[in-house]
């Protein structure tokens, strides 16, 4: 993980959100038909798009919700690689991994009103979880930016 001040030509540009549940707990999802792998939800960026709007769409459509307010924003872009077995076959070899721009969220709806099958759905289950435990059950590539994300929005979680 690097941090940086842009997105750079090889990473592909990417926005993460840390929805914060009312007692601290962080939404975490599990990955369609990759049952090992749960993660904060996240996705590109449009090219018509800024980071903000594109977070605000992947809460929409990753959490089914727009119950959320932002509180924050990363103060850098962050990266990480993507083993070259898991790359997507639609990045076409463009990318090496993902320049995140990382946005705190508190979720001010309820439970009931999240709904990960709302569109094409991305998990398959989710939970609120402790950072601690988040941070434990993170694919290992992703892992350095996690505790990177964790760590400014410390003051935000438990």
């Amino acid at each position: 993980m690097t941090a940086i001040s842009s997105g750079p030509d090889r990473y592909r540009r990417n926005v993460g959100l840390m929805l914060i549940a009312p007692d601290r707990r962080i939404f975490v999802g599990r990955r369609t038909r990759q049952h090992e792998a749960w993660q904060m939800p996240q996705g590109g960026v449009d090219d018509d798009e800024t980071p903000v709007e594109a977070a605000c769409r992947e809460l929409w459509e990753e959490v089914g919700t727009t119950k959320a307010l932002l509180l924050r924003e990363s103060a850098q872009w962050l990266t990480y690689e993507v083993p070259e077995a898991m790359r997507p076959a639609s990045w076409k070899g463009r990318w090496l991994g993902q320049a995140q721009r990382w946005f705190a969220l508190a979720f001010t709806g309820r439970d009931s009103d999240i709904d990960i099958a709302a569109h094409d759905q991305e998990f398959d289950a989710w939970q609120w979880m402790g950072a601690g435990e988040m941070l434990e059950r993170i694919v290992p590539f992703k892992r350095p930016t996690y505790v990177a994300v964790v760590e400014e929005f410390r003051d935000l979680v438990k």
